[in-house]
């Protein structure tokens, strides 16, 4: 049988196939991730710290915020584990000599081929976001995780400061990744409160003892 107009539907007409799922455009996520500051979405310009979540964020951006923790705030649940200051990392990066500065950057969303403005020390890898990078908790040093595999050493290769595995924290890592450095965070820092808690125990001790 026909319709109205006498033509006859096909089946592509009539079987209405599963919606197109929108996908994520991968280069806009890059950008944010690794251009843009976390809460104020501002590009990242020195200082820049991390959290210990590996997250990347304008200095002066965190400090406002510690001065400011209004839950209606836009992105402020990206911060709502920063306490103080203490809690951020300010990163030690190595400029790329190859970088023009924005004006010689292309312009819109094309940041494939925009040279990155910071690199890998040792192995000269851009921070793009296109490679894993990681920073070393205690000194604040970036290096490319391809540079920290294959140049085993417990000596920080640019500023010679020692560490351990567990100050390594990867930058910008995935659902997984941050739940990883979630757990050593809060580790780190029950650890720290019963020092302290002894710390004060052993001095009321001793004051009482006298």
């Amino acid at each position: 049988m026909g319709c109205d107009g006498g033509t006859i539907p096909k089946r592509h007409e009539l079987v209405k196939g599963p919606k197109k799922v929108e996908k994520i455009d991968k280069n806009a996520e890059l950008v944010a991730r690794w251009y843009y500051c976390t809460l104020s979405q501002e590009k990242l310009k020195r200082p820049i710290v991390t959290c210990e979540l590996g997250r990347l964020y304008n200095k002066d951006a965190v400090i406002e915020f510690l001065l400011d923790k209004s839950p209606d705030k836009p992105h402020a649940d990206s911060a709502a584990h920063i306490k103080s200051i203490k809690n951020v990392i300010e990163l030690n990066l190595t400029d790329n000599p190859a970088w023009k500065g924005d004006k010689g950057n292309t312009k819109g969303d094309t940041y494939d081929e925009q040279r990155a403005q910071f690199i890998c020390p040792v192995v000269g890898l851009e921070v793009n976001g296109k490679h894993r990078f990681c920073v070393l908790r205690n000194c604040g040093c970036v290096f490319s995780e391809r540079a920290l595999k294959e140049i085993k050493t417990d000596i920080c290769h640019k500023c010679g400061a020692s560490f351990k595995d567990d100050d390594v924290i990867l930058l910008n890592g995935d659902k997984d990744e941050i739940e990883k450095l979630r757990k050593k965070m809060e580790d780190r820092r029950l650890k720290a409160k019963v020092e302290k808690v002894r710390h004060r125990w052993s001095v009321a001790s001793s004051v009482l003892s006298k």
